[in-house]
């Protein structure tokens, strides 16, 4: 499952654009998969699905200039944890689920 995942992430395109407007942000994530808006405001709980199907809810916080999202899968309330921060001008994108951490980086057009 991991080497799909890889080889996915390593395909997909993904390109994020974040719109932030105080409290409130929308993120355009858009990749060879899907296109998808999401709209969120800061310390609400909304619903939200991976590109695998996976159902999950939870919410984003700021922690300085970082934002950070911790979120419940609907199915086995496992929580997925992720971090966005601005890196020398890059998008450094962590998760943390079950004891594994992934990193990903996001380069600025």
């Amino acid at each position: 499952l991991e080497n799909m995942m890889e080889k996915l992430a390593a395909h997909d395109n993904l390109k994020i654009i974040i719109q932030q407007d105080g409290n409130k942000f929308v993120v355009k994530e858009s990749s060879t998969f899907r296109t998808k808006d999401i709209e969120f405001t800061l310390g609400v709980a909304f619903d939200y699905s991976l590109a695998d199907g996976t159902e999950l809810n939870g919410s984003w916080e700021t922690d300085g200039d970082k934002l950070v999202g911790k979120f419940s899968r609907k199915d086995n309330g496992k929580v997925l944890t992720t971090v966005r921060d601005i890196v020398g001008g890059e998008m450094v994108q962590s998760y943390s689920y079950e004891g594994v951490d992934a990193k990903r980086i996001f380069k600025k057009e």
